[in-house]
Formats: structure tokens, sequence, C-alpha cells
């Protein structure tokens, strides 16, 4: 079944494009006027030996409130020097208002 989104597809930049050494957070994006269905899209390779990234969504209610795990919000580990491109999918309706990227960095 092919859906045609109009004027309902943005593309954000959850974290813009850069060479992540360090665990950190993405900025807080407001998604008050977003509804439904999300496409998040993770194009990432932890360079150097023993380095992994475990990146995921979180939630809260005030961009600089507390934030907790999105359900089905996490991507799959992605080791040293092995290039992942993955797509996950969550419902912006079951979400809090702001939404952010944590990566985790380990090893190295």
């Amino acid at each position: 079944m092919i859906h045609n989104l109009g004027d309902k597809t943005f593309v954000l930049s959850l974290l813009p494009s850069d060479v992540v050494t360090t665990t950190g957070l993405g900025s807080a994006v407001d998604l008050e006027d977003y509804e439904g269905e999300m496409a998040v899209v993770l194009d990432a390779e932890a360079g150097g030996a023993g380095i992994t990234y475990a990146v995921k969504l979180q939630e809260s209610d005030t961009s600089g409130g507390t934030y907790t795990d999105v359900t089905g919000g996490a991507f799959t580990t992605t080791d040293a020097n092995a290039a992942l491109v993955e797509k996950i999918s969550v419902n912006t309706n079951d979400m809090k208002r702001f939404v952010k990227l944590s990566i985790t960095v380990a090893g190295g």
C-alpha cells in the first residue's frame, strides 16, 4: 500500500550529522504541531577500536524537564567500525510534547 503524505511530511534533525565522541543529548524538539507516526532514521558508524554507540529517543512534558525513554524508541547498538542505517517508527500521539535523542558512547 502506498500512502501520499503530502504536506504532512517534515524532516527534522534531532542530532545534526557530526562526529560524536562523547555521551550526550540532542536538542529538544517540540512535537505539539505533529500527529501520528514519526519515522526516525539513524545513520551512524562507531569509529575506533572497541567504541560503541547506544542511541534512543527520550521524551518529556517540558523542554527543560526530566526525560524518560520512549517505548520502542531505541536503536540497535552500533559496534566499532560497523556502519548502521536503521529506522524506527513511533506514534507522536502516544508521546509527551518534547523529544530528544540520547547517545551513549562506550569503549575506546
